[in-house]
């Protein structure tokens, strides 16, 4: 993780927290020419758009207080979304027996995107049952794996 993103990671988690919800991720990433700050959050009953305002709020002017960042970005909060990208040991953990899509860097068996059910997370390898049976990609295989909703 980078610097800022374990900043921002110990700023928001508390004013998360106190806003009855808990942080899924924070993201720092450049994209088309524009840096952007994002927090995802969740709680067991879903996101609520006033959950995100309540969470911008308050974290808001705790970053202008701080001022992590040096150059200018686009600050968000949002849900982690009903298919959100798995990244910890805890994200798995809450995800086994779901539906996952795995991507991979390179093709594997003439295929980079593999989905099916999540079955274990070990040391960051990713084991998902199919309809072609048990499968299992190493944590250097693997780019990203999300929640499917097919």
């Amino acid at each position: 993780m980078s610097k800022i993103v374990d900043i921002v990671t110990n700023l928001a988690k508390p004013v998360v927290e106190q806003a009855g919800c808990t942080l899924w991720d924070v993201e720092y990433v450049k994209e088309a020419g524009q840096w952007h700050l994002r927090v995802y959050i969740d709680k067991d009953e879903g996101i609520s758009i006033e959950d995100c305002e309540n969470v911008s709020r308050a974290l808001d002017p705790i970053l202008d207080e701080k001022d992590p960042i040096e150059d200018s970005y686009v600050f968000e909060v949002s849900s982690a979304g009903l298919e959100r990208t798995l990244k910890r040991p805890e994200h798995f953990a809450r995800f086994i027996g779901n539906t996952v899509e795995v991507k991979l860097y390179k093709a594997q068996n003439g295929a980079k995107v593999f989905s099916g059910t999540l079955m274990r997370y070990e040391n960051g390898n990713v084991t998902i049952e199919s309809e072609n049976g048990e499968a299992t990609f190493l944590k250097e295989q693997v780019a990203a794996v999300r929640i499917s909703l097919l």
